[in-house]
């Protein structure tokens, strides 16, 4: 599958946010990634629906928003209203997943379903024909810069073997300590969407460069793959 790289506006310059999408799209990302946080289900606030329009005008890139947050069905309609391409919600927020999963495609936008580090992908079995992404945590969300939890590999490799079997070519995102160090080891293991944050915003060699940078040792992972199955 297609490596798609995600530089998430969490650890952008709050002030400044609207250079800092200018500086994403113009470094080539795929998408931009919102992270929406109420300060109940996750242990931080970020931002609404009206920054998300706020940044709108500024790009073509789409936007993919990941609701942490309970009662995520009562707000879908003001965030794809406000620009956003694509919803992911969690497993663990949603116990009527399915009809929250609809109303996000009834109204156009790309339906996702993230699930925290200790929720095993089993809860997502059912749900697996209605989607178009799962989001496998890797770090405990709330927070940016956080490290990589190393037993997620495995998780993201069942996760790709659950789809194949279930044949489901779809994309599996990951978020949550996603840098050089790391990104070569989540594409192989079977992850295509790479959402970074401080690693492409907190970079030293500035966004554009950080971009390139995982583009580049993620699509080598995905050679070494390739050959390796010969």
């Amino acid at each position: 599958m297609k490596i798609k790289i995600a530089p998430s506006l969490l650890s952008a310059d709050f002030s400044n946010l609207g250079q800092a999408v200018r500086d994403a799209d113009s470094g080539g990302a795929d998408y931009l990634h919102f992270d929406i946080m109420d300060g109940h289900f996750v242990p931080n606030i970020t931002f609404g629906p009206m920054v998300v329009k706020a940044v709108r005008p500024l790009t073509k890139v789409k936007f993919l928003t990941h609701l942490m947050i309970q009662n995520p069905d009562d707000y879908i309609e003001e965030f794809v209203e406000a620009g956003s391409d694509s919803i992911t919600v969690h497993v663990e927020t949603c116990p009527h997943l399915h009809r929250v999963i609809q109303k996000i495609k009834s109204l156009g936008a790309r339906a996702a379903v993230a699930i925290n580090p200790a929720t095993p992908i089993v809860t997502l079995k059912e749900i697996l024909g209605d989607i178009d992404g799962v989001l496998i945590m890797t770090v405990n969300p709330g927070f940016g810069a956080q490290e990589f939890i190393e037993s997620s590999l495995d998780k993201i490799a069942r996760m790709r073997a659950m789809l194949q079997k279930a044949g489901r070519d779809i994309d599996i995102e990951v978020d949550g300590g996603v840098s050089a160090g790391t990104v070569g080891r989540i594409v192989e293991a079977g992850a295509n969407v790479l959402i970074a944050g401080n690693s492409v915003f907190a970079n030293p060699m500035g966004v554009k460069k950080a971009i390139e940078e995982l583009r580049s040792l993620a699509e080598a992972a995905v050679s070494r793959t390739c050959t390796s199955r010969g």
